[in-house]
């Protein structure tokens, strides 16, 4: 929904252009962008989707494609190679990130939890669970499946 004046343009390659477009066909990273311009206000959702805004001044933000929602004109989109913990999880091997300065609203499925990750306190997050982060997180795979696990006896839980 909106009101004022407003124009709506899709933009193919995820805002990347055709460079974007066959980087993210080959990842997997798949992304629909639509520009939206003019004077107004433009409300988003998609279902009931909880949304949160994440300010970004020069940073970078790692986020699912699929929970990324809109950004500022001033963002850029890109992928970036995650390693083992999209293989393991389904997301796939890569994501997508955004950068630069303004604001970047992102999606969950629940309230997101912000949580804070030093050396000192490292985290150990569900891969399903997994939304975005920002920083030079280091990631480490760690499989929770042991032979209980494995033949259906375990608790669920991973």
């Amino acid at each position: 929904a909106y009101d004022g004046r407003m124009t709506f343009k899709k933009l193919s390659g995820g805002g990347e252009g055709l460079r974007g477009m066959v980087t993210r066909r080959l990842t997997g990273e798949q992304m629909t962008v639509m520009e939206v311009s003019g004077q107004g206000t433009c409300y988003f959702a998609d279902r009931a989707s909880e949304i949160n805004l994440v300010a970004l001044h020069g940073d970078k933000l790692y986020v699912e494609a699929s929970n990324l929602l809109a950004t500022d004109a001033g963002l850029r989109t890109g992928t970036t190679f995650t390693g083992l913990r999209g293989g393991a999880s389904g997301n796939g091997l890569f994501t997508t990130t955004v950068e630069g300065t303004g604001q970047a609203a992102i999606m969950s499925d629940g309230a997101a939890v912000l949580l804070r990750v030093t050396p000192q306190y490292p985290l150990m997050v569900d891969p399903g669970a997994y939304i975005a982060h920002q920083g030079n997180l280091q990631q480490h795979f760690q499989a929770g499946v042991n032979f209980r696990t494995l033949m259906g006896e375990g608790s669920g839980e991973a």
